[in-house]
């Protein structure tokens, strides 16, 4: 809720703690770490997701609220490769490493289970959840490229400026790996028109 709130109050820089893009998403950096923290373990399992799809939907429909720069592209792209591999460790019922920065398998050594207890179970992300997912993705990088559009670049294209900054190809390849982990990945991510039919 304060980051919600902090994001509606951006523009009013005296009364916000998020008054540029860093400030925001070093803020949803921490919520991520937090959010993956929560084992893939039932009843838990499903309040990662869920966590999950709000952050990433916020995320996407916040970012555009700022303004363009290509100084903070570089973090931008930083917390989507993030929450890239949060997305593929929990669609692979995967426990986070924070050290390592991807999912690992869960292992249950024998004798931490006992007698009488109820089974470990980790339920895996529901179809509807994926279909979510998958369109949270699919309209937000369209809105991100559109957005990208009004980046100050002295007159050149802002995919030039990209690829000058060596950021394009990184842009480009935004969620492939959650992407390839729900078969839905063809190299035109980005492009909604070559989504047609896989949505």
């Amino acid at each position: 809720m304060d980051i919600t709130s902090a994001f509606k109050k951006r523009l009013e820089p005296s009364m916000t703690k998020l008054p540029t893009l860093t400030a925001y998403l070093d803020a949803m950096q921490e919520l991520l770490a937090f959010i993956l923290q929560i084992p893939p373990i039932d009843p838990s399992t499903h309040l990662r997701t869920v966590f999950l799809l709000r952050l990433t939907g916020d995320v996407m429909t916040s970012v555009p609220g700022y303004p363009p720069q290509i100084k903070e592209l570089h973090t931008l792209l930083d917390f989507f490769d993030d929450l890239d591999q949060a997305w593929s460790a929990a669609l692979k019922n995967q426990v986070w490493d924070p050290a390592a920065g991807e999912g690992v398998d869960l292992v249950v050594r024998v004798d931490e289970i006992k007698p009488g207890d109820p089974p470990i179970r980790s339920s895996p992300v529901s179809q509807t959840e994926r279909t979510r997912l998958r369109s949270l993705l699919v309209t937000g990088t369209a809105g991100l490229e559109e957005w990208m559009t009004g980046l100050t670049t002295s007159g050149e294209d802002y995919q030039i400026a990209l690829q000058n900054a060596g950021l394009l190809q990184g842009f480009d390849d935004l969620f492939s790996v959650t992407l390839s982990e729900m078969g839905t990945y063809d190299g035109s991510v980005n492009d909604p028109a070559g989504m047609e039919g896989t949505c």
